[in-house]
């Protein structure tokens, strides 16, 4: 066994402490699973009824879309920035 090994036997280990739930699915995720580009309406009928995590707390997609001008995404960068920039950015909120 090499020295460095040894080294990460002996590492403690670390606490992550108690684990607090997050509602909603991170926006992300719900982006990979379309298919770019995309229009708006499309978007809605296929994952509108997801509740994404915000800052502000759970929100519906839809409900997000209703605030977002754009009709049509060509990348998935352009979503993600459109719907960003009605919920914004940072820490959620946790239960």
């Amino acid at each position: 066994m090499s020295d460095d090994a040894d080294e990460e036997e002996d590492a403690p280990a670390v606490e992550l402490g108690e684990r607090t739930p997050v509602e909603g699915a991170p926006l992300a995720r719900v982006a990979s699973r379309l298919e770019w580009p995309i229009q708006k309406s499309e978007i809605v009928r296929k994952e509108g009824e997801v509740t994404i995590r915000t800052p502000e707390g759970p929100q519906e997609l839809g409900d997000v879309l209703d605030d977002v001008e754009t009709t049509y995404f060509s990348r998935r960068q352009d979503f993600v920035a459109d719907v960003e920039d009605v919920v914004g950015t940072g820490p959620v909120q946790t239960s």
